[in-house]
């Protein structure tokens, strides 16, 4: 029972990070996301695993969250394609991994999925450079879970590479757009 409530708190938190622009939205994702990917790896057996994760995504939500112009930015206007697509696939995760797929570890199997779904979405939809980096900090994260599905596990190595590159990408410059320019150019006119 543990594990399915982390598993729907890893999609919140990646629903949450799909669903705002920003900066404390963001944060909170990333926190409901450390906590269920933190008690997925413990409950795999990980403790040093889901401390590695835990502390990794820990700093890439406070890092997220220290901008001083931060704000919630949850669900502006326009986000009802993201808010279909949150529900969509997590239902649709939810099914591959209760009905499709055989054998112990569903709520890994759905937290995974789930989250490089959604998150590999919102990834490819933005141009915000602090939406993107909460964003591959996210998917560190699920990346860092995946191998605990292997019946002998992989380890903690996966975990604390997750944990670590989370942790990592939050440290970049996080200002501006992806391709370079925040604001319109006054010269072009």
């Amino acid at each position: 029972m543990i594990e399915a409530t982390a598993a729907g708190l890893a999609w919140l938190g990646a629903s949450l990070v799909v669903l705002a622009d920003g900066r404390r939205g963001l944060a909170l994702g990333l926190a409901l996301l450390t906590i269920g990917f933190t008690v997925l790896a413990v409950a795999s057996g990980l403790q040093i695993g889901g401390a590695a994760v835990a502390v990794g995504g820990g700093i890439a939500a406070w890092q997220c969250s220290r901008s001083p112009a931060a704000k919630w930015g949850i669900m502006p206007a326009g986000s009802t394609p993201r808010l279909v697509l949150c529900i969509g696939s997590g239902l649709l995760a939810l099914w591959v991994a209760a009905v499709v797929t055989i054998g112990p570890g569903a709520p890994l199997r759905f937290s995974v999925l789930v989250v490089l779904a959604v998150l590999g979405a919102r990834m490819l939809s933005t141009s915000e450079l602090h939406v993107l980096l909460a964003g591959i900090a996210g998917m560190a994260l699920a990346l860092g879970a995946a191998p605990g599905l292997e019946v002998p596990s992989a380890g903690i190595v996966p975990d604390i590479a997750g944990g670590l590159i989370a942790a990592g990408v939050m440290a970049l410059p996080r200002g501006g757009h992806v391709h370079g320019i925040s604001e319109p150019d006054e010269r072009a006119t």
